[in-house]
C-alpha cells in the first residue's frame, strides 16, 4: 500500500508546502547586510554571490526588539512575539517580582514549525550555537531513535539520543566543543548541518549561530570577513547537496560607541530615579543574557515599569525629548506597532538611535570585559536583515512586507517546487 501523499502542514494559521527536498533556514546571528557586501566585494563569498545572482536576493525586517530570542522564535513559529510570547532574552514578571531569563519553554505560547512538521511525519533537525535557545526551539519535539535532532554547539558533548536525538554530538562530528566566545561555536553549527544533511537528509532543518564576531568586529575588519568566508564554504556544500536554503538573520548590528571607542549609553534608570525617586520605576533590558562579555547588556531597546500614580504621558513626553532616544511608546502603542505581548512589556517602551544604547544605572553595568568598541542591536536601526534564497521565487515580496520569520514558509515553498 502506498504511503499517503503529504501536501502541506498548517501551524499558527499558516500553511507550509511539504518540501520535496530538504528545506533549510539559516539564521546568521547579527548579520548586518554590510557584512555580506564587504566579504563579497573581496571575493570571499563566491557561493553566496552565485546564489544571490541565480536565486532570490531581498532584504527583510526582523521583529522588534531586534534581539536573539524574539527573532529566533519568530522564525521557528512563523509569527511575531504577540503570538509566540517571546519578547526578549530577559523579562520582569510582575506577579513574582522577579527578573528572569526567557529560556524556559513555559514562556512559549505557540507551537513551532518543527513540532508541526514532525507530527506530520517529517524528519527534523535543529542545531543552535548557544544552548539558551535549544529548549525553546526544541519545544514539542520527540527525540530517540529516528526522532528529531536538536542540540547546541555549546553543549555538544552532553547530548543524548533520548534528549537530543544524537549521542555525544561532539564525538559524532569529530570536533571538540568550541569556546563560547569564538567563531568556532558557529562553525560547529555549519559543520554539523552538512553532516546531518549528508547522513540523515532531514525534511526541515534550522541552523542558527552566535553573533560574537559581529559584536566585536565591523564589516570591513579581517576577522569578520574570515567568518563569512568560512560560512560560504559550508553554504556551498549545503547547496551542492540539493537543499532549498533561505539565509537570513535575527537582527543587524551597529557601532554604539564614540570617537574615543567608549560606549554610547543613556542610563534610563538613573534618569527615572532623578525624576521619580530611587528605584520607584524599574527599567528592564531585554538584551540581557548569560553571554554579556561582548555587549555588556547594552542594547537599543528597553522597557520600564512605572510606579502607581505616575503620570505616564508626562514621562513619555520627557523621555521622548531626550536626543539619545528615537522612539518612546506607551505599552498600547508598542503592542500595536511591534506586535508585542502586552503582559510581558512594561508601561513604556524605549528605543535608542543608531549609535546609542540604553542602560539601567551606570553602576550596574560592568563594561570591563568589553575589549573592542561596543557594537550592539535591539532597535529599529538593526531591523534590516538579508533574505536570500537559493531558488528563484519571483513572487517573494520586498521589504517591509517580507519578514525574517517568513524564512521557513519560503524555504518550504522553494523545496516544494
Amino acid at each position: 500500500m502506498n504511503a499517503p501523499t503529504r501536501t502541506a502542514v498548517t501551524v499558527n494559521d499558516r500553511t507550509y508546502p511539504w518540501p520535496n527536498v530538504p528545506a533549510i533556514a539559516i539564521c546568521l546571528d547579527g548579520c548586518e547586510p554590510a557584512y555580506l557586501e564587504a566579504a563579497i566585494a573581496d571575493g570571499l563569498m563566491p557561493h553566496l554571490a552565485r546564489i544571490r545572482a541565480a536565486g532570490t536576493d531581498r532584504l527583510a525586517h526582523s521583529v522588534i526588539p531586534s534581539f536573539t530570542n524574539p527573532n529566533n522564535l519568530s522564525i521557528a513559529t512563523g509569527r511575531p512575539p504577540s503570538v509566540h510570547g517571546i519578547c526578549g532574552n530577559y523579562l520582569y514578571e510582575p506577579e513574582t517580582g522577579q527578573e528572569v531569563m526567557m529560556n524556559d519553554v513555559r514562556f512559549l505560547r505557540a507551537p513551532t514549525v518543527f513540532s508541526a512538521f514532525q507530527r506530520a511525519g517529517a524528519k527534523v533537525a535543529i542545531v543552535t550555537a548557544k544552548d539558551k535557545l535549544r529548549a525553546l526551539l526544541g519545544a514539542g519535539l520527540k527525540h530517540g531513535e529516528g526522532g528529531a535532532i536538536c542540540f547546541s554547539s555549546e553543549r555538544a558533548d552532553e547530548t543524548t539520543l533520548e534528549a537530543n536525538g544524537i549521542d555525544n554530538a561532539s564525538a559524532w562530528l569529530g570536533r571538540p566543543v568550541p569556546e563560547v566566545y569564538s567563531a568556532d561555536l558557529s562553525e560547529f553549527v555549519f559543520a554539523a548541518g552538512v553532516k546531518i544533511l549528508t547522513e540523515r537528509r532531514p525534511d526541515v532543518m534550522y541552523l542558527t549561530t552566535t553573533d560574537y564576531i559581529q559584536h566585536k568586529f565591523a564589516p570591513e575588519d579581517a576577522e569578520a570577513k574570515a567568518f563569512y568566508e568560512m560560512f560560504d564554504r559550508y553554504l556551498g556544500q549545503l547547496d551542492a547537496l540539493g537543499a532549498a536554503i533561505v539565509v537570513t538573520a535575527d537582527h543587524g548590528m551597529k557601532p554604539k560607541h564614540n570617537a574615543a571607542g567608549e560606549p554610547n549609553v543613556i542610563y534610563v534608570q538613573d534618569v527615572l530615579d532623578e525624576w521619580l525617586g530611587k528605584d520607584a520605576a524599574r527599567v528592564i533590558l531585554p538584551i540581557t543574557d548569560p553571554y554579556v562579555v561582548h555587549h555588556g547588556a547594552l542594547g537599543a531597546f528597553a522597557t520600564a515599569y512605572l510606579p502607581d500614580g505616575a503620570d505616564r504621558a508626562d514621562i513619555v513626553k520627557r523621555l521622548a525629548a531626550l536626543p539619545e532616544l528615537i522612539a518612546v511608546l506607551t505599552r498600547e502603542e508598542a503592542v500595536a506597532h511591534y506586535d508585542l505581548p502586552a503582559d510581558r512589556i512594561g508601561d513604556i517602551v524605549l528605543i535608542s538611535g543608531e549609535n546609542m544604547t540604553i542602560g539601567t544605572s551606570e553602576h550596574r553595568h560592568d563594561l570591563a570585559a568589553l575589549k573592542e568598541p561596543l557594537r550592539s542591536h535591539g532597535g529599529l536601526t538593526e531591523q534590516e536583515v538579508p533574505f536570500i534564497v537559493n531558488r528563484v521565487l519571483p513572487d517573494l515580496p520586498g521589504q517591509p512586507v517580507l519578514r525574517n520569520f517568513d524564512a521557513f514558509y519560503f524555504a518550504c515553498t522553494a523545496a516544494a517546487s
